[in-house]
């Protein structure tokens, strides 16, 4: 586009100065802020939207997903078990019931769990650029309802998903997977009432399915679903009579491009009809089954890499690697890449076919960018491959990855550091006074 305007020059108000600031309120931002102020910085957590959890909440994931173990996920559980009095679900390889998500609940969870640590939090704001001096951010320009302000900080975390505070910074990064630049698809999450549960089988995974009066169900959805949606993920819910369904699909969609998004959003939505009505004929317990809600924000998976003082990935997770600045432990998770050019897996991706059993680490230098300083990057848009993305991307993995950068962002306030200067052992000493520790990575279940 050739056609530009020009802004006249303006003095912007500074609306706070704080040690931490982050940016994004989903799993890993979250959990950045309340770990940062836990170590008795000064925090500021920013978030567009109305409410905290991102996918987890706003975007109606229905549960936290693989086997990842203990770090700041493990608290987000147990905090979360007596939200609902206990979901009760038949038992499942994939999902015990205290992963299974309220989202209402969950909401409020973490608005409490923010103000008991003392953290400010600002949503309806928008970061839209870093206010930078060189190759260091000392923190970002925000719109809202109040205009455009300026948070300054010492230390800022970007846990935006797509990296939009680093990507303005000048941090390099790559797009998609390393062939094509091409992305997963995008996802509108739906919950479903008027089901029969007692007659459903939940269909967890690409490679599950559930036989019923017609046959195979995925190969019914394979033959009957508007492209590319065309596969069943059927997920537990905390209320009765109700399940959430990963079904809607979109791909070619960049989660960085707002014409793009809007396209994918028209695509799902366009697809919800056909998908119940599918549902109601194909699947038993699904005859008087209607649209509770569909997800508030639209599911992005992949976006940018940035590229960091590391780079994590798919043999580091495939031989469970235990780095020596490791600062996430126990993640576990498998190579989840939804389908590129259609539905269901794509032929990369790896399931029940991921054999690994222990759990990884990632370490710090992921979290680092190569370039610009004062700036620590959080949740799927760490450092990592294509197929190393897959797997870490996922909530509890991001929270835990969140925790480490909050842990990282006071340290480094506190002591006047840039990020790229801390001893990760700083950060594993928390994180082990915590309970965190890698050993041989093991898992109980």
């Amino acid at each position: 586009m050739s056609d530009f305007v020009q802004e006249p020059e303006r003095r912007t108000p500074v609306a706070a100065r704080v040690d931490v600031l982050v940016a994004g309120a989903g799993p890993a931002g979250f959990a950045a802020a309340v770990c940062a102020a836990r170590e008795g910085a000064s925090v500021m957590l920013l978030e567009q939207s109305g409410a905290i959890g991102g996918v987890a909440t706003n975007g109606l994931m229905s549960h936290w997903t693989g086997k990842t173990e203990g770090g700041f996920y493990e608290e987000i559980l147990r905090r979360s078990e007596a939200l609902s009095g206990g979901v009760r679900i038949a038992p499942n390889e994939h999902i015990a019931p205290r992963q299974v998500i309220d989202h209402e609940g969950l909401k409020s969870l973490m608005l409490d769990m923010l103000e008991d640590a003392g953290v400010r939090l600002r949503l309806y704001s928008f970061v839209s650029a870093p206010v930078a001096a060189g190759d260091r951010v000392r923190g970002a320009l925000v719109e809202s309802k109040a205009g455009r302000e300026a948070i300054l900080a010492t230390v800022c975390v970007d846990a935006t998903g797509d990296g939009d505070l680093a990507a303005r910074a000048g941090a390099a990064y790559s797009v998609g997977r390393e062939s094509d630049c091409r992305m997963q698809p995008v996802t509108l999450m739906l919950k479903v009432g008027g089901v029969d549960l007692s007659r459903v089988t939940y269909v967890c995974g690409f490679e599950d399915d559930w036989l019923v009066p017609g046959g195979s169900l995925q190969e019914l959805a394979r033959k009957r679903l508007p492209p590319p949606a065309g596969h069943v993920l059927i997920y537990p819910s905390t209320q009765p009579g109700t399940v959430v369904l990963n079904m809607t699909n979109a791909s070619g969609v960049d989660g960085t491009d707002p014409e793009s998004l809007t396209r994918g959003e028209a695509a799902c939505r366009r697809q919800i009809g056909p998908i119940l009505a599918f549902l109601r004929e194909c699947a038993p317990g699904f005859e008087s089954a209607y649209l509770v809600a569909a997800s508030s924000a639209i599911g992005v998976r992949e976006t940018r890499h940035f590229k960091g003082m590391k780079t994590i990935t798919e043999r580091d997770i495939a031989e469970a690697r235990v780095f020596d600045d490791w600062v996430v432990a126990r993640a576990y998770f498998n190579f989840d890449v939804h389908n590129i050019a259609g539905s269901g897996l794509d032929p990369t991706g790896a399931q029940k076919g991921f054999s690994q059993r222990r759990g990884y680490t990632i370490p710090y230098g992921c979290l680092v960018p190569e370039r610009v300083d004062g700036l620590l990057l959080a949740g799927r848009n760490i450092s990592g491959t294509h197929m190393a993305h897959s797997n870490y991307r996922v909530m509890p993995i991001c929270a835990n990855i969140g925790q480490a950068a909050g842990i990282a962002a006071a340290l480094c306030a506190k002591e006047g550091l840039e990020p790229r200067a801390l001893d990760p052992g700083r950060i594993q000493a928390v994180l082990r006074a915590a309970g965190v520790d890698p050993g041989d990575g093991s898992l109980s279940r």
